[in-house]
């Protein structure tokens, strides 16, 4: 299941080992860094570059976006119900090798005894037909700024993919730091899903239940936490490199 950080995201590992310091520092002796047309030389070594015209628009999203986000309060009450809604009242589902916890028929009764709340653009629009109209609010690509807000999982793992989208201007110990914790959050997202993954070792959270909903509850508030200094880090990145230093 966490074949999703490197499928869904596309950084490919190859671009996640290689290191780079991001705006600021010199490197010396470090010609090799020249092969990216990032880099430059400087009197005494290597440094990145000014941010390109071509680039300072995807920059100035991720600033907007990532500022909207950070100035809303979290809300905690999703329960995970995305992954249940990608499959509710459908033959289909999307990871077809695993079988559901509850069956097709609890599954969803589960979608039917709780509000559906998903807030991110990217989860709802895989949403089975039937879904859809659950959901309190009908996501757009477009009210992307306007509605994501901190304390879904989905805009905390998605930290590391506005990262990459920065390649190679973001400093690399940021970009793991993002990683790290899509992983962690990827494991939320996947044992409150609705498939039975405990032989791979996810115990899943029952959100079927008040006890597994507190859990879930509580660990997405501390990936929450976890989130909000990286994200404050990232707007720091975006503005240093839209003030070009």
């Amino acid at each position: 299941m966490l074949d999703f950080l490197f499928t869904y995201y596309s950084y490919r590992p190859a671009r996640l080992l290689r290191w780079h310091p991001g705006p600021g520092p010199e490197l010396s002796d470090a010609s090799e860094f020249l092969r990216w047309p990032a880099y430059r030389e400087t009197g005494h070594g290597v440094e990145l570059g000014p941010l390109p015209e071509s680039r300072r628009s995807t920059v100035e999203f991720v600033r907007e976006l990532l500022t909207a986000t950070a100035g809303r309060e979290p809300r905690l009450g999703c329960l995970g119900l995305h992954e249940w809604a990608m499959v509710y009242r459908s033959a289909d589902v999307r990871h077809e090798d695993w079988p559901l916890r509850l069956g097709n028929a609890g599954t969803d009764a589960v979608v039917d005894s709780l509000p559906v709340r998903c807030t991110h653009f990217d989860a709802f629009r895989f949403f089975t037909p039937a879904a859809r109209p659950l959901n309190m609010l009908q996501p757009q690509r477009s009210d992307q700024v306007a509605l994501e807000q901190p304390g879904c999982l989905h805009v905390g793992m998605d930290l590391y993919k506005w990262c990459y989208k920065l390649d190679p201007y973001a400093p690399s110990d940021l970009v793991a730091d993002c990683f790290e914790l899509a992983l962690d959050i990827r494991s939320l997202d996947m044992r409150a899903s609705p498939y039975d993954l405990a032989p791979l070792g996810y115990a899943p959270v029952r959100i079927e239940t008040a006890q597994g909903r507190a859990e879930y509850v509580r660990e997405q508030a501390g990936f929450t936490e976890r989130a909000r200094p990286l994200r404050a880090r990232l707007i720091a990145v975006c503005e240093v490199l839209l003030r070009g230093e």
